[in-house]
């Protein structure tokens, strides 16, 4: 089969930690053809969308760890999927690929995750259907709302709901001196929604990510510690990453939301769990598929591999 990753500039990918990598490592091993394209290159012309897509060969080489074949403009309904792995941020030109992948699902291609999927998923508020499993939170562009939920909990965690990799991620504790202009600098004015979390001091323990394919739990999370004196637990900020076996509350979550988002299109999704309690539902581009299979020798590229190929062989 022929697969087409949308990706972020080749040059810029680390292999070395990269799950897109992982997956079209994993395809090719597999037999399958695999090619690449920058979301800058997706056009609708001529009633089609299509994209300049390059043709690669994988090398196992971390350094070096592709070789091109050739470019051809394709429309994405000649692949047989085409899987949207563009990093956040989130802004409107990625809602703009989800409007032309949308169109090119209706011209017959299959797109992982499904476009509709990852405009209707906000990573951050995609927490609010699962309540039940979330510390109190409050998403407002409000001040005196958020100043009242921080009076409330004393230390709290604020998020732009856009946000990536732990950048513009605060913690602000009640009696903190800096607490207003945080705040302020957060709402920019009001015009911009904020995400408010209580602190869940298990952090500690780090910021475990669950993965699911298809629904179901890869048998081991990346629990990601973050550095001494660091509240964010996230790889991007310097946290060290540590397989662990799946826990009970883990398997818990993932068992709860796991046929709901796989029968919305989500086929991988990455779910981020402090102590007991969700924080985030990631969907974009869900990682830690190279830190697991190197610690744990467990194949998570394979596993998602089996289930891309078990939906290509299902009717639509």
């Amino acid at each position: 089969m022929r697969f087409l990753f949308i990706i972020d500039p080749p040059d810029e990918i680390k292999a070395y930690k990269d799950t897109t990598v992982c997956m079209m490592r994993a395809a090719q091993a597999r037999g399958h053809t695999v090619a690449a394209c920058e979301q800058t290159s997706l056009a609708w012309r001529g009633g089609a969308v299509s994209a300049e897509a390059l043709r690669i060969a994988l090398a196992d080489n971390d350094e070096d760890w592709y070789r091109p074949l050739g470019r051809e403009r394709a429309p994405l309904a000649d692949f047989d999927a085409v899987l949207m792995r563009k990093d956040p941020p989130f802004d409107m030109e990625y809602v703009a690929s989800t409007w032309l992948l949308g169109e090119a699902e209706r011209q017959g291609a299959r797109v992982f995750n499904r476009p509709a999927a990852l405009r209707d998923h906000n990573e951050k508020f995609a927490i609010a259907e699962f309540a039940r499993y979330t510390v109190p939170s409050l998403v407002a562009r409000d001040m005196a709302a958020l100043q009242a939920f921080i009076e409330e909990q004393r230390d709290v965690v604020l998020k732009r709901l856009d946000g990536m990799g732990g950048a513009s991620i605060f913690r602000v504790r009640a009696d903190d001196p800096n607490r207003n202009v945080i705040v302020e600098t957060m709402l920019g004015g009001d015009a911009r929604s904020v995400m408010a979390q209580r602190f869940i001091p298990e952090i500690r323990e780090g910021d475990k990510r669950v993965i699911l394919i298809d629904g179901v739990p890869v048998p081991h999370v990346l629990a990601r510690v973050p550095r001494p004196g660091e509240s964010r637990g996230n790889l991007a900020v310097g946290a060290r990453g540590i397989a662990l076996p799946l826990g009970r509350r883990e398997r818990e979550i993932a068992g709860a939301m796991g046929p709901a988002l796989a029968a919305r299109g989500l086929l991988v999704v990455g779910l981020d769990v402090i102590g007991d309690w969700l924080t985030e539902v990631n969907v974009t581009s869900p990682t830690c598929f190279r830190e697991i299979q190197d610690q744990t020798g467990f194949d998570v590229a394979g596993m998602f591999l089996e289930a891309l190929e078990r939906k290509l062989a299902t009717p639509r």
